[in-house]
């Protein structure tokens, strides 16, 4: 990571006034690279400092967010190659558009993989976006910021931060849940 980060770094720098829009492309490339989130949201913070590299992050991560939307929605081949994916991983399992913004957080979650549930899980296209974007709120933030230290927990460190995840996710499902079962008890007037 460390040669990857001073590599970008030296392009950055050369790039001059088109390095931010070089490293918005990055995100958007970035699964091709198959580089994870959290390396190029690292590298953000280290090249741009927290403020403009959590920006940027955000920006490039929402973009990749509508772009996994026309991919899932336009080319049947791409959502087949998910599908099985999602089911093997998850099973017949529901997940909410809370569950779907906590997963974000996690690391090495397959990011179309996520957007394919968020799609499944809304409506419209605005609905999607919508929460595709505030979705990538925390990721870009937290990787931005946190991101250096994450990836230098110790292993003890690395699961105590997912078990912490893992209980938000399971508390989110319980709660949409209880909540679904609350709605189609209610009569309706």
């Amino acid at each position: 990571m460390d040669s990857f980060n001073q590599s970008l770094g030296e392009f950055i720098e050369n790039a001059g006034w088109l390095a931010p829009v070089f490293f918005v492309v990055l995100h958007l490339i970035r699964p091709f690279l198959f580089l994870p989130v959290i390396v190029v949201c690292v590298a953000g913070g280290l090249l741009f400092g927290f403020v403009e590299g959590a920006l940027l992050s955000f920006i490039g991560l929402s973009l990749m967010g509508i772009i996994s939307y026309l991919l899932v929605e336009r080319m049947p081949k791409f959502r087949a190659k998910l599908t099985p994916l999602k089911k093997k991983l998850f099973g017949e399992r529901k997940v909410s558009v809370g569950q779907v913004m906590l997963l974000r957080v996690m690391p090495f979650v397959h990011f179309h993989l996520l957007s394919l549930f968020l799609i499944e899980s809304t409506r419209s296209f605005k609905e999607y976006a919508y929460f595709s974007i505030l979705g990538m709120v925390m990721p870009a933030v937290l990787y931005t910021a946190f991101g250096q230290a994450i990836a230098e927990f110790s292993w003890i460190g690395s699961l105590l931060f997912f078990a912490v995840l893992l209980i938000a996710y399971i508390g989110i499902e319980k709660w949409h849940k209880r909540h679904k079962e609350r709605m189609t008890k209610e009569p309706v007037s």
